[in-house]
């Protein structure tokens, strides 16, 4: 059986393996590989060659790396439709989902293709007598970014883009459960200049992550996940004196006027909550419309485009989605949709059961649809991370508002209005992170930041944009002065008989 082994110092290697994890397709439920599991050997071993790397990387000037991240987002479009194949049939979305996995993430490798101009320090001359002030904005070191299932290639890309762009060296350690893309993209950085050693791939679970985040070596650690590992890992990290951004979980809502486009707010729902089953951090679980008839209508639009969806296998280019990743993912959304069902929520319409013919092993969850949800259930309250949406009602628009924001998670949130005023004081209000106004998913573009609040994010720095260049590099700060000794250094020029 095929495996995927680790990437270190420029090559696959099996490490010192003791253990293998099946990978699976999860739209036919088939082992396809294996992932080797490495130990704590293996991720010093990769640490060993960053570190070795670190002094030629970081010593490159800015713009010679600038063109290796460039030639890094040439090769990875060329071997795009071979990254999405391999992305789709390890993870499970569609293949359509894949190629946008992929290109939110080059998206951001371009943004660093930039960042020789936001690398540059400041200067102030005369800043007293004779004195003059520059700042220099210098790497870190090694650090390590753990990188979660849902975007395979679209979060290892914003984590080791932006860290390479500012001249460190990078050990990610992907999931176990759609490992291969991560190893194709660190061959590919490879192929684009990048030296041995600066971009490695450790692979394994929690005796690999210790090791990374407990070597004194590693700088900073960057990671993506469920919030109470994303919790744990920041606070290890930090007692032991990194800088760490740990970014969690989410229940992101969105909420719809009296006088929003019911047409327009339903399609963007159902994209929204159901795209790649509903398995991203930013897609919208609570629907949250005020007033009755904003909300009769609007459950009643969703009922009829949930009929039009169509589940399917990662291949099929008909699909609007597939299956979860695994079989105890399937299981997990299965228990909140009962969960839902024995606390009292109305279930519209019932996911579970759901098979695509031809591919009945598959991990499988049809799109579901609960109204009158109330905040005290554990739907509501939990993140499901299933194609699962949840209707509760609000009377007026400061409900609307408290909703969000004084839920635990605080990743994103959208309001869908005709009324300018309603989304500016929303925007201003509500107490989350990341807002949309008449956008379902409020994924900031590259050259702004992703980052939510409350229990969505641990850390002062956001992910991407100028603030992952900050998170990834350190200021100093140089005072000079040089005394004035003109005749002694003529002297010292001009030597007498010259």
């Amino acid at each position: 059986m095929a495996q995927v082994p680790h990437f270190i110092n420029g090559a696959r290697t099996v490490g010192v393996a003791n253990a293998t994890q099946p990978i699976y397709r999860p739209a036919t439920g088939e082992i396809t590989a294996e992932v080797i599991l490495g130990g704590a050997s293996d991720a010093s071993a990769a640490i060993d060659a960053a570190e070795q790397a670190f002094p030629v990387w970081s010593q490159t000037n800015p713009q010679r790396r600038a063109r290796v991240l460039a030639k890094w987002v040439e090769l990875i479009d060329q071997h795009k439709d071979e990254l999405a194949q391999t992305l789709s049939s390890e993870h499970g979305k569609t293949i359509a989902d894949a190629y946008g996995d992929i290109q939110r993430g080059v998206e951001v490798v371009e943004f660093a293709v930039g960042a020789p101009q936001l690398l540059k320090g400041e200067f102030t001359s005369d800043a007293s007598q004779g004195v003059d002030v520059h700042s220099l904005r210098q790497p870190l070191g090694v650090v390590v970014g753990i990188t979660p299932f849902n975007f395979p290639a679209m979060i290892p890309l914003w984590k080791a883009g932006i860290a390479l762009a500012a001249g460190n060296t990078f050990v990610l350690k992907p999931s176990e459960r759609d490992p291969s893309v991560p190893v194709r993209l660190a061959e590919l950085a490879l192929e684009a200049g990048l030296p041995e050693g600066a971009l490695n791939v450790v692979q394994g679970g929690k005796t690999v992550v210790d090791a990374l985040i407990e070597d004194p070596r590693v700088q900073a650690v960057a990671f993506v996940g469920s919030t109470p590992i994303a919790q744990s890992i920041y606070a290890h990290a930090t007692t032991l004196g990194k800088r760490a951004q740990c970014f969690g979980g989410a229940k992101n809502h969105l909420i719809i006027m009296p006088d929003a486009d019911i047409d327009l707010a339903a399609d963007a729902l159902v994209g929204a909550a159901f795209g790649s089953a509903g398995e991203r951090c930013m897609a919208i679980s609570v629907a949250v419309p005020v007033g009755r008839d904003t909300a009769d209508r609007l459950v009643a639009a969703l009922q009829q485009r949930m009929e039009e969806l169509s589940m399917g296998a990662s291949d099929d280019p008909d699909a609007d989605y597939s299956a979860l990743v695994t079989a105890e993912a399937k299981t997990r959304v299965e228990n909140y949709i009962q969960s839902g069902v024995d606390e009292g929520a109305e279930l519209l319409v019932d996911g579970r059961g759901a098979t695509v013919a031809g591919h009945e092993n598959g991990f499988y969850v049809g799109a579901t649809l609960f109204d009158r949800v109330t905040g005290d259930m554990r739907i509501y309250r939990e993140e499901i991370f299933g194609p699962v949406l949840s209707v509760i009602r609000a009377e007026t628009f400061e409900e609307a508002v408290r909703l969000p924001s004084e839920h635990e998670f605080g990743n994103g949130v959208s309001i869908f209005t005709r009324d300018g005023q309603a989304a500016r004081d929303f925007a201003t209000q509500v107490d989350v992170g990341m807002v949309g106004i008449n956008v379902p998913i409020p994924v900031p573009i590259a050259y702004y930041s992703f980052g939510g609040w409350k229990a969505s994010g641990f850390g002062d720095l956001n992910q991407y944009g100028t603030d992952g260049l900050k998170f990834y590099t350190k200021v100093k700060t140089v005072t000079t002065r040089w005394p004035s000794s003109t005749t002694s250094q003529l002297s010292f020029v001009m030597p007498e008989g010259s």
